[in-house]
């Protein structure tokens, strides 16, 4: 029962924070992408626009729910669920600590510790794709089918390269727990110097995962309207539109994890501070590099212009299976000359 309460509230802390998180990283992104474009940015609601993102889902909330008269309305609402429960569900796994001291109890700061925590993630992450193509095809419109099946090939030219270049990491690891991989990173251990191309195969993949730019090709305005989401309007936009900030924050986290040391921290233990105050430091390491993943996310968003869908297959097909391929060989060859 005690396993339970405990389980419950870091569920309830994790889930409020995300969602927290999710409604004000749209504000973080309005405001840096006006600063890169050289405009203003938010600025009406609340001070220094503050309130938007409070704004943004009052207005989704009372907006009315349009659903297409030859639309499957079972699907169409469905479609929306998946999106939103697997961008919140895969953050489960995810250390964003090491362990905490309370009340007598030592208290592991990840809501579930599970000995394939890799493989869990990326059976969740492919799952998310159902969602988006169920979206397209219920809709019963041409443009978010079209939007549906561009997500479901994109899935299939970068999923092999985002797995793949995981592989390398659990072989220096030896291990599927994603604890222990960031055990094994102490100090500057990063994996993303240990393995540099498989860091740059997953973060490029972590794009297209997340369908951000210059991967959003499932709604590419400019050619579908609004892709498999045309149709959607009021909540059900609206978790679509937090399915994709959640996703961004799980990539981001699983990126910290896997190649940037999680929350280790460099050369903690001489700074001789309390357990607590060390655990605490841990946690603040985390979010600090996850915020600067989130951060190179929005950039790249307003930097770099859309790929063209033939762009994108060239590039999930023969550029990054062919490096993750070789990540591999070469991570293999390191681990018998070095090991």
């Amino acid at each position: 029962m005690e396993f339970l309460i405990i389980s419950v509230i870091k569920i309830a802390i994790v889930m409020i924070v995300m969602l927290t998180v999710v409604a004000n990283l749209v504000y973080a992104e309005r405001r840096i992408s006006a600063f890169i474009q050289n405009r203003i940015g938010p600025n009406r609601v609340g001070p220094w626009g503050l309130l938007q993102a409070q704004a943004d889902v009052l207005k989704l909330l009372i907006k009315e729910e349009i659903v297409p008269a030859k639309a499957n309305r079972f699907l169409h609402t469905l479609a929306p669920v998946i999106s939103i429960s697997v961008a919140l569900v895969t953050f489960a796994v995810i250390p964003f600590g090491d362990t905490i001291n309370l009340f007598g109890r030592e208290i592991q700061l990840m809501i579930a510790d599970v000995n394939i925590g890799v493989l869990y993630i990326l059976a969740l992450t492919s799952l998310g794709v159902y969602g988006i193509t169920l979206a397209g095809w219920s809709s019963n419109n041409k443009y978010s089918l079209l939007g549906g099946l561009r997500s479901s090939a994109q899935l299939i030219s970068y999923e092999l390269s985002l797995g793949l270049s995981v592989v390398g990491v659990i072989m220096i690891a030896g291990t599927l727990q994603l604890d222990k991989i960031v055990e094994l990173q102490s100090g500057f251990a990063w994996n993303a110097f240990l393995t540099p191309i498989g860091f740059i195969t997953f973060v490029v993949a972590s794009f297209a995962e997340t369908n951000r730019l210059p991967f959003d090709l499932p709604e590419a305005e400019p050619e579908l309207v609004g892709g498999y989401h045309t149709e959607y309007s009021g909540m059900k936009f609206g978790s679509f539109f937090l399915a994709e900030y959640a996703n961004m924050i799980t990539s981001s986290a699983l990126i910290v994890t896997l190649f940037l040391g999680g929350w280790q921290f460099p050369f903690l233990e001489a700074l001789g501070l309390s357990p607590i105050l060390a655990s605490i430091a841990k946690v603040i390491t985390f979010i600090a590099k996850v915020v600067a993943v989130l951060f190179f996310y929005i950039w790249i968003r307003w930097t770099i212009p859309r790929f063209r869908y033939d762009q994108l297959m060239n590039l999930g097909w023969k550029v990054m299976l062919p490096l993750a391929i070789l990540n591999l060989v070469v991570t293999g060859a390191g681990l018998i000359l070095f090991a």
